[in-house]
């Protein structure tokens, strides 16, 4: 198994898109760091997800923190380096939306969600560095999203939060490639979760009449890049953002 003991962080990744990428990692033996925020649930969720990966094989431990708080960063990193030694590969995965027309959106809905999705994976990128760079090796997979490269309305700020993510992971990517430390991004479009599975089918209908494959993504669709990126076979691979949306944006 390619990541046998190697130690990946995944941020936000009690549920969703994080979590199935956590178990993906877990099942190929790696030891998995869970993130949350700390808020009602997220702890029994981290519990679930470690308790699954450590069935599978792997090995997992949690930690909830904001990843929009440096401070909390630092934490993360220092938590991962206490109980696995070392850090191979981060998945900046944390996400929140305020959605809203622009002539409605409030500032803390605009501030907010930059502040978890932009600054939050700036944070434990700038945490982790030196880290990184001591040990000269590294991976580190950006959660953008389709909406930061083509926009969509009503999100504003949760497409400039991804939009931003992009031209932050072509920057690292570019500063830390000296140090053999890559940096990519993955752009989902609409993938099935419990979140996307709320909406009214009239509009689930609209979103599948704008996808060439006529189907929505799965989770694993995504974790499967996501382990393809972190491992050897991507290792000439940096800067870079592939969409994961059946051909919604070409």
């Amino acid at each position: 198994m390619e990541f046998q003991n190697k130690t990946v962080i995944v941020t936000g990744s009690t549920q969703g898109i994080g979590r199935e990428i956590a178990l993906k990692f877990g099942a190929e033996g790696a030891n998995v760091v869970v993130n949350g925020i700390d808020i009602p649930l997220q702890k029994e969720l981290a519990e679930s997800a470690c308790a699954e990966i450590r069935e599978n094989g792997g090995k997992a431990e949690y930690m909830l923190c904001d990843v929009s708080k440096p401070e909390e960063t630092d934490a993360l990193i220092k938590f991962a380096l206490e109980k696995f030694e070392k850090i191979d590969v981060i998945v900046n995965n944390a996400g929140i939306t305020r959605d809203n027309l622009i002539m409605r959106m409030s500032e803390s809905d605009w501030d907010s969600v930059l502040a978890v999705n932009l600054k939050g994976a700036f944070n434990v990128i700038k945490s982790a560095a030196r880290t990184l760079t001591k040990q000269r090796s590294g991976v580190i997979i950006n959660m953008a999203s389709v909406s930061g490269v083509m926009g969509n309305a009503g999100q504003a700020n949760y497409s400039a939060s991804k939009a931003g993510l992009i031209g932050l992971t072509k920057s690292v990517a570019k500063e830390l490639a000296a140090r053999n430390i890559r940096c990519n991004a993955v752009a989902p479009g609409f993938i099935q979760t419990a979140m996307t599975d709320k909406l009214k089918e009239d509009i689930k209908e609209t979103y599948l009449a704008s996808i060439p494959l006529k189907r929505f993504g799965q989770v694993e669709d995504i974790a499967n890049l996501v382990l393809f990126l972190a491992g050897d076979k991507a290792k000439y691979i940096t800067g870079q953002v592939i969409n994961v949306d059946g051909g919604l944006v070409m």
